[in-house]
């Protein structure tokens, strides 16, 4: 199924975070996706609102059963991620645990098995 796509656009004010929670659970029922794609290119300077943000939207997707993706997140939002141990999904990477695409795994003589 094709998940549904939420545009978060400009500073998002703490008033909207309710309403962009609800559009998040709302998208994940009617489109019966596992997920619902975030799309963070228009959000602004990353700051910490933005990360409290992400963090709620992320929990009321997985209190629906599902997920959200960040679509075209810039490198400082991404580093600021990584600095407060939020891990997301990423639009165009490949899941976690998984090798890319094209990646084969080799095994030296004399491994154990795992």
């Amino acid at each position: 199924m094709t998940p549904a796509v939420l545009v978060l656009a400009g500073p998002v004010t703490k008033g909207e975070v309710t309403g962009l929670c609800d559009d998040v659970r709302v998208l994940l029922e009617a489109t019966g996706a596992g997920a619902v794609v975030c799309d963070v290119g228009g959000l602004g300077p990353p700051g910490l609102a933005a990360v409290d943000l992400l963090a709620r939207l992320e929990l009321a997707a997985r209190r629906a059963g599902g997920r959200i993706r960040l679509r075209d997140p810039g490198p400082a939002l991404h580093a600021l991620l990584d600095l407060v141990g939020l891990r997301f999904e990423m639009e165009g990477q490949p899941q976690q645990r998984e090798p890319a695409f094209g990646v084969e795994e080799a095994v030296e003589p004399g491994d154990p098995a795992v």
